[in-house]
């Protein structure tokens, strides 16, 4: 993979966001008092003290329980009638990959080939994308940054949406493989095949090959030699493409199943199970109709854009917004993510719509904080406002999950303080000054 060719502004008169260097994790003491936390634990303190020192959550109390010296802290902020969230986690994204989806140039989310387990996302993570503040604005601190394409697309990494390079904003380099399950589809009428084949009436014709069952082949054939390759005390010969899946089949890392369809997803479990690896399925539009099996088999579920239309036209027109309470209701582990890159700044409002739709609300906010974090192996540094994990969290003016008073205010990675200005923000600022003149 290449870096990101980053294009200079396409719009004349446009002004770009001042975007100072990230600050250093906050050394004294830092005190938010009097906001209603949501921990993304499914509790909620209504009138909370919590305080974080050196990157790391300290205290995490009800106010109105403890006594505090605020001399001791280094800042006091008030956050009373305010909302204190973890920090949202944007699962399979492209964030940092891509800059501009129509430019090609700008595209470094896909190598050529088919099985490309040892490519690697994170060290082609543009952390100077403009894109990534506008998503930032909106709570969300930490991504999944996700190749595509091929069969195997390679390896996913988990990166914090501030820091200078690849390397310091990584939280997990490779959390696992990213496999798209092939697509059975229904046979289609060929005019001209139709035609030959009358010509040659009587005479015997080979079956039509299915691209289906030779792709299923193909992948069962290459996980077999990968797993024959892993197995040999000391391969003679270094096969790098074998490598990649050497954490994989230990269960070090996960396997990202990327399917809809329901049969597609029982098959690809199925598939997983069988080579020892640890499933995830991603994307997932048909988990309602196999929720019994996800939960039998113990699969968690990256649950991409419920905010769009059935994929049949005899369901209901709401089924994808449903789809989350109907995960939770069977104590399935899932996590909302949207599409792509710049849709991700939509993610808080994805889970927000299926509150409306039956899902509870702290379960919302878990689904797009300490679930996502829990999926993706990070659990144990984010994901939830818990004393002893970094103190990646944000103080929004009213309900995060509403667009309507989604309003941040202050934002903190590892405790830094986050600059929550973005080159959208500055465009606005820019015109309206020039139609107010």
């Amino acid at each position: 993979m290449f870096k990101n060719i980053v294009l200079p502004l396409l719009f004349a008169g446009a002004v770009q966001a001042q975007r100072p260097a990230p600050a250093p994790a906050q050394t004294n003491p830092v005190l938010i008092l009097g906001a209603t936390a949501h921990l993304g634990t499914g509790q909620v303190i209504q009138n909370s003290a919590v305080a974080f020192e050196n990157g790391k959550i300290t205290l995490v109390a009800d106010a109105t329980t403890i006594r505090l010296d605020r001399s001791r802290f280094g800042q006091v902020y008030d956050a009373s009638g305010k909302h204190l969230y973890p920090g949202f986690i944007a699962a399979d994204s492209r964030l940092g990959l891509v800059e501009i989806d129509a430019v090609r140039s700008t595209q470094d989310f896909n190598e050529s080939g088919t099985f490309n387990p040892n490519a690697r996302a994170i060290i082609a993570y543009n952390t100077d994308s403009e894109v990534i503040p506008t998503v930032r604005s909106n709570g969300v601190l930490l991504a999944q940054v996700t190749p595509i394409g091929g069969r195997l697309s390679g390896a996913s990494a988990v990166v914090h949406l501030d820091a200078w390079n690849w390397e310091d904003a990584a939280l997990r380099t490779d959390d696992g493989v990213h496999l798209n399950w092939p697509v059975a589809r229904p046979p289609q009428f060929d005019p001209q095949r139709r035609k030959a084949d009358d010509d040659d009436e009587g005479a015997e014709k080979p079956a039509p090959k299915d691209p289906y069952d030779e792709q299923m082949r193909e992948l069962e054939r290459f996980f077999q030699e990968a797993e024959a390759y892993c197995a040999a005390p000391k391969p003679s010969v270094h096969n790098a493409r074998f490598e990649a899946l050497r954490p994989v089949l230990s269960g070090a890392q996960n396997l990202y199943l990327h399917a809809n369809a329901a049969k597609a997803i029982q098959e690809a479990v199925l598939f997983a199970e069988r080579f020892g690896t640890k499933a995830i399925v991603v994307g997932a539009a048909d988990a309602a109709l196999v929720v019994d099996f996800l939960k039998a088999h113990q699969t968690p579920v990256i649950l991409a854009k419920t905010q769009r239309l059935p994929a049949r036209e005899d369901e209901a027109v709401d089924q994808p917004y449903t789809t989350p309470a109907t995960l939770h209701s069977a104590g399935v582990l899932f996590c909302i993510t949207e599409d792509g890159s710049w849709r991700q700044r939509n993610l808080p409002f994805e889970a927000g719509q299926a509150v409306g739709y039956g899902l509870p609300y702290e379960a919302a906010v878990s689904a797009i904080s300490l679930h996502a974090a829990q999926i993706l192996g990070v659990a144990d540094r984010c994901g939830s406002i818990e004393e002893g994990k970094d103190a990646t969290l944000f103080i929004s003016e009213g309900d995060a999950l509403d667009m309507r008073t989604n309003q941040i205010t202050a934002a903190f990675i590892q405790g830094r303080s986050i600059n929550l200005d973005n080159k959208q923000k500055a465009l606005y600022r820019n015109y309206e000054m020039k139609y107010r003149q």
